[in-house]
């Protein structure tokens, strides 16, 4: 396993996958760490101002079909420099070569515009970090960038949204490579009792719509979170914040231009396909979504089945 330093590097793009690869090793699963820079530079300074050293160069290694190199992002002022680029032109050749010789590449966040510079994302597809879509289609119209998933893959490339999905990836790169159990202990061991999957979207239901400032709504938003698991009434939600059920419902309507049905509806989706996910009993993830029955469940199941992954329409 390849672990890319560039300039400026996001802490968390590089640290959290590598922890993950380092607890694998732990459990003695057969993989080798080893830092890398992208230049001559054996030191290099990250976004948040933590130095890495003694780093190794590029150019002494020669990968395969066994081989992982994961690219983090780094500072946007970088990505969009031109002369950044130029300096490090052969780092992008270096790259080409490898994922010609058979090397996996995975880049996470701002990573996938280092990947695409070398070429070898041309007519092919991935994804970034949300912030940054416009400005990766203008600069690469070659090729798909794929909107609000964590990660993608395709023909030995991984590409995921940045952060946190770093780690998501790694789990997805132990798994195929040593087993789901390996992966599930792994996760249990870092404390990541659900893992992510390629068909999760970068913003959940539980992030999304609060993108305003009416802190009323906020706390609104927060009481049907903190009580999903039970049969909702609005005229709680409204005696919770303060406000009528009338005033309620066009507010909350106005401000995340969703009604309050229609989010908890999204809120107890999300969480089924995440607990049946994990493997709980139908009836028991009906009750934890503050659902009547079994039968309440998968009605709403069907009625996004389109958007569901694989194992979970194999249970309607």
């Amino acid at each position: 396993m390849l672990f890319i330093i560039p300039p400026k590097v996001h802490l968390l793009d590089i640290i959290g996958p590598a922890h993950i690869f380092y607890e694998a090793k732990e459990y003695e699963a057969d993989i080798q760490l080893h830092f890398v820079t992208i230049s001559n530079d054996i030191e290099i300074n990250s976004s948040a101002g933590l130095h890495f050293t003694k780093l190794e160069p590029f150019h002494t290694f020669q990968l395969s079909e066994n081989d992982f190199v994961f690219v983090p992002g780094i500072e946007f002022s970088l990505i969009s420099d031109n002369q950044f680029y130029l300096a490090n032109k052969p780092f992008f050749e270096w790259i080409k070569n490898q994922y010609d010789n058979g090397a996996n590449i995975c880049s996470i966040c701002t990573g996938t515009f280092l990947i695409a510079s070398s070429g070898i994302l041309n007519e092919k597809s991935c994804t970034t970090h949300w912030k940054y879509f416009s400005e990766f289609n203008e600069k690469y119209p070659e090729i798909e960038l794929v909107k609000n998933r964590l990660f993608v893959a395709e023909e030995r490339l991984y590409s995921s949204a940045g952060v946190t999905s770093g780690i998501d990836l790694a789990l997805y790169v132990l798994e195929t490579e040593f087993g789901s159990k390996m992966a599930a202990d792994i996760a249990k061991e870092v404390v990541i009792y659900f893992r992510r999957s390629e068909s999760d979207p970068q913003l959940s239901v539980f992030l999304q719509y609060r993108n305003h400032l009416d802190t009323r709504i906020h706390d609104a938003q927060d009481y049907i979170i903190k009580h999903i698991d039970s049969s909702l009434a609005l005229e709680d939600i409204a005696e919770n914040v303060h406000m009528s059920p009338r005033n309620l419902t066009r507010l909350f309507k106005k401000t995340t231009s969703i009604t309050i049905g229609a989010y908890l509806e999204k809120l107890r989706l999300d969480r089924a396909i995440h607990l049946l996910a994990e493997g709980n009993k139908v009836s028991y993830v009906a009750n934890q979504c503050g659902l009547k029955s079994s039968n309440q469940l998968r009605n709403l199941l069907k009625k996004y089945g389109e958007i569901l992954p694989a194992q979970i329409k194999s249970l309607l």
